[in-house]
């Protein structure tokens, strides 16, 4: 059976999108208007909107008004989660590549003597 975690489902499933990964990185660090954010892209605004609805419902950016622009920046704890699981995997590939290298090393100096 295959657990899912909701949270997960929608962060990697909106980052399966190349324009919502590169929206994600045009906003981490600074917060961009909406038309600021449609003008590198050859769609509509409507377009954008609805890849930005897909990066709000994923908790991976925030929208707030300021005066007449709706301005949109990446959420505080936008990563946590996902980081969280890939340490999972980096530490299981780390400790894997340890232990090739400890048996590398063993065969090189058993080949030695």
């Amino acid at each position: 059976m295959i657990e899912s975690m909701p949270t997960l489902d929608l962060v990697f499933g909106s980052l399966s999108d190349p324009v919502r990964r590169d929206i994600v990185r045009r906003v981490a660090g600074k917060e961009l208007s909406v038309s600021e954010v449609a003008e590198p892209y050859s769609m509509s605004l409507a377009a954008v909107s609805k890849h930005l609805k897909v990066l709000e419902r994923a908790k991976l950016v925030v929208k707030r008004r300021q005066g007449k622009q709706l301005m949109v920046g990446l959420a505080p704890d936008a990563f946590t989660d996902a980081s969280d699981f890939l340490d999972f995997y980096k530490t299981f590939a780390v400790e894997n590549m340890n232990s090739l290298e400890h048996f590398l090393k063993k065969e090189q100096d058993d080949a030695l003597n």
